[in-house]
């Protein structure tokens, strides 16, 4: 039978740093009380006429070299991003012809912050099907976009990145990708959103002029839910692979905050050197953040071949997920 793993991986951080005290010159804010609330100490930024499609790429050439394919063996191309380059096409169908994957069906999903884990298990049934061979995930993200660079409780957060992977059919169905573990809640959708710009409050000069096209986050309620749903989704995906939780060798959550994390690590009794955090330089990427943090643990030897790994994401929507794989590299 088909089995789905990760067999290529690779990320890319664009060169603008944004540190703490640059904001301090921008918002009324400080460097401490950033630190002490979210844990973010920088973050990067998308260069002037960089779009999520330019990101994508330079993530998604790394994990094909990693994995030793030519863009041409790829199947299907998922690109998990909130900041499209436009709505349409898709930014996965502007990945596919710069890469040159010819011969790859291409697509965005929307899940948030989620993204990248609804896009792994998309693509992990495409490959247990037997659809595809080769299929290519990439989380991309331009936050600074739709920051409201006025709103410290906002601007202080968020991030750009990429991450990609390759996901492929390795036909052993004690490694790869164990199981994954995906739910929503559409009635907290109002916590966490950018209001205006689609066809519920097109554009117009008045709903610029209210900044309504940048994102608006209740902080306190969105805290509360990832608090409780990162534990939750966690005990899920360990149970639906037939593992616990001690049988994980290290946990990837998303990089929304210190103090979400740390809360949720908590709950869930694992020790803190068991997960892989660097939220402190990058911030809150939404759909990056996951397979960048990935792909800088496996880099930096934290990950090894045969490793159990665990994954949560948790966002906009709302959305949350997570998957649980044995690292096969």
């Amino acid at each position: 039978m088909p089995n789905a793993g990760i067999t290529g991986i690779g990320s890319y951080l664009p060169p603008r740093v944004l540190t703490n005290r640059d904001l301090e010159q921008v918002v009324d804010t400080s460097d401490e009380w950033i630190t002490t609330r979210t844990g973010i100490k920088e973050r990067r930024i998308a260069l002037e006429g960089q779009a999520a499609s330019d990101l994508a790429v330079k993530a998604a050439e790394k994990a094909l070299e990693d994995a030793q394919l030519d863009a041409k063996q790829i199947g299907l191309i998922i690109v998990a991003t909130v900041t499209p380059d436009m709505f349409f096409p898709a930014t996965a169908c502007l990945v596919q012809d710069k890469i040159g994957a010819t011969n790859a069906a291409a697509f965005d999903l929307e899940a948030g912050c989620s993204g990248f884990v609804y896009a792994l298990s998309v693509a992990t049934q495409f490959i247990n099907a037997g659809v595809y061979q080769n299929v290519l995930v990439i989380g991309a993200e331009t936050l600074s976009k739709i920051t409201d660079w006025s709103d410290r409780n906002t601007c202080v957060l968020f991030g750009d990145g990429a991450g990609a992977v390759v996901v492929s059919n390795i036909g052993d169905e004690n490694r790869g990708i164990l199981a994954n573990y995906l739910k929503a809640d559409g009635s907290g959708g109002e916590l966490l959103l950018v209001p205006a710009g689609g066809s519920r409050l097109p554009v117009t000069k008045d709903t610029v002029e209210k900044r309504l096209h940048y994102i608006n986050m209740n902080g306190s309620e969105v805290f509360k839910f990832a608090v409780k749903i990162m534990g939750c989704a966690a005990k899920n995906v360990v149970k639906l692979a037939g593992l616990k939780l001690s049988d994980v060798d290290y946990l990837i959550p998303h990089q929304a905050n210190r103090r979400i994390v740390d809360a949720a690590i908590k709950r869930l009794k694992l020790s803190p050197d068991r997960v892989y955090m660097n939220l402190d330089k990058y911030g809150n990427m939404s759909s990056a953040s996951i397979p960048v943090a990935l792909d800088e643990a496996v880099k930096k030897g934290f990950i090894k071949k045969g490793d159990t790994v665990l994954m949560v994401g948790f966002g906009a929507g709302l959305t949350w997920g997570a998957s649980v794989l044995r690292w096969i590299k």
